[in-house]
């Protein structure tokens, strides 16, 4: 199959133009006439993974966060994200990043599901039509009242977490729970908005877990990965559903850090 009828399959679900304004989704490396029969899986394209997908033998990778996201000014081995580019190149690797299209149409729904929030509506609305509004994130009611402290268990196990970060009243109760996978200080304020209880999330600094409390919102920092891992199951799941001819592979889910 061809990597631009790969693309039309997965854009046919997730669309680029459901990606934010300031994202760079799609094919962003590679030729769209290129023969592929192997995909690869990944949330991020580090050179662990492009290696890899080259060792795998595969002819198209894809992955959640874009590679390029900023304009690059020249294509050497001098950087090390241009190296990466020129790795794919030279493997003849097709290179496709499905982001914030994928945070909207895909992400959001499969983290609620996951913690078992009910009543939801979307978070941050980004998009809307025919009644039907869709966008980052999900704020939802957890099936019975928890302490802050339970709700934490409760995150860690459904997210399957070695560890994460809690600021707030552990004693407190809890009951409404919005949900915005990867760096979610920008949506404190749409929580708190919204009704939320805790927030479940990743990359939140000191200043942002102080202030949400001081507003009312408990915060779960379960990681940027820790939140965003859940794509790729979910798209290899999706691949070799719509696409059964295909050999699809993932990268193994390791955490880019420890904690000692």
């Amino acid at each position: 199959m061809l990597c631009k009828e790969i693309m039309r399959v997965i854009e046919a679900t997730y669309p680029k133009d459901a990606a934010l304004d300031f994202d760079n989704v799609g094919l962003l490396v590679g030729r769209s006439e290129k023969e592929v029969n192997r995909i690869y899986l990944a949330l991020d394209a580090t050179d662990s993974v492009i290696e890899s997908a080259e060792k795998a033998g595969a002819d198209m990778l894809i992955t959640h966060h874009p590679l390029i996201f900023t304009p690059l000014k020249k294509v050497t081995d001098e950087d090390f994200v241009s190296r990466r580019v020129l790795k794919l190149i030279s493997n003849d690797i097709a290179y496709y990043a499905m982001h914030t299209n994928y945070d909207v149409l895909g992400m959001a729904e499969l983290s609620e599901k996951i913690l078992g929030i009910r009543n939801t509506r979307v978070l941050d609305v980004t998009m809307s039509g025919n009644g039907v509004e869709e966008g980052i994130g999900r704020v939802g009611d957890l099936e019975k009242t928890m302490t802050l402290e339970e709700c934490s268990v409760y995150v860690k196990h459904r997210l399957k977490l070695g560890s994460l970060r809690v600021f707030g009243d552990m004693d407190r109760k809890v009951s409404r729970l919005a949900i915005s996978p990867g760096s979610g200080k920008s949506v404190v304020g749409l929580a708190i908005a919204k009704g939320a209880d805790v927030l479940v999330t990743g990359d939140i600094g000191h200043h942002d877990g102080l202030d949400a409390v001081e507003q009312g919102l408990s915060v779960i920092d379960a990681g940027h990965y820790g939140t965003e891992y859940i794509f790729i199951d979910d798209m290899r799941r999706f691949l070799e559903e719509k696409l059964p001819g295909l050999e699809v592979m993932a990268a193994p889910i390791i955490h880019p850090f420890q904690v000692v």
